[in-house]
């Protein structure tokens, strides 16, 4: 089991990697934590430090989780008695969890969205597009990211069932578990979000920066 230890230790400290503080520190010699919402995300990035940056962010938040479960669980030292796709389910996790619990910021990073769609997107590309589109139209509607990251996370594993049962997709139940625990993982990340939310104070896209 070396080389399951390996995948998941290397996939932790890939989705670790704290992009958002880099890109802050090294485009404005600033820690992006002291700004904003104070969260290590792509979503404050786009505030903070404008929509170029905050694209960059993002898409290499995306990788991470996508480069975990896509290549990053292929390696092989000795014979891991799991099935492939158990495999890059651990792999994307580990990412996920390292980009919400970062090694490199004392354990405070992003809400594991970004990385979440990367694994999403390694596992399985449709279902991926669909949760995207799903983000879109909430955040057209709503113009509030949080709300939009939230609606995809919980449209993750619906429309895995529902790939499951009604399309000849494979979809194994471990998978689907997986996606709930996600769902409910970006949930919690997001609680700072819903207590605005209910508060009636969350951010807008369309609010100017502070």
């Amino acid at each position: 089991m070396i080389s399951l230890l390996i995948i998941m230790i290397s996939s932790y400290l890939l989705g670790s990697v704290p992009w958002s503080i880099i890109f802050s520190k090294a485009t404005r010699g600033i820690d992006i934590r002291e700004y904003g919402s104070g969260n290590a995300g792509a979503t404050n990035v786009f505030r903070v430090l404008g929509w170029k940056t905050g694209i960059v962010v993002l898409i290499l938040d995306v990788l991470k989780g996508f480069v975990a479960a896509y290549y990053i669980s292929q390696i092989r030292i000795d014979p891991i008695p799991l099935h492939g796709q158990t495999i890059q389910i651990i792999a994307g996790f580990m990412a996920v969890v390292g980009h919400i619990w970062t090694l490199f910021a004392n354990f405070k990073g992003g809400k594991g969205v970004g990385a979440g769609a990367g694994m999403l997107l390694a596992l399985n590309p449709t279902a991926a597009l669909i949760c995207l589109i799903i983000f879109g139209i909430v955040l057209f509607l709503t113009k509030i990211v949080s709300v939009s990251s939230m609606a995809a996370a919980l449209s993750f594993p619906i429309v895995l069932i529902m790939f499951k049962f009604y399309t000849n997709h494979i979809v194994t139940n471990v998978l689907i578990y997986l996606s709930v625990f996600i769902s409910l993982l970006i949930l919690f990340t997001h609680r700072s979000n819903i207590k605005r939310l209910l508060a009636g104070n969350e951010n807008k896209i369309t609010d100017k920066k502070k």
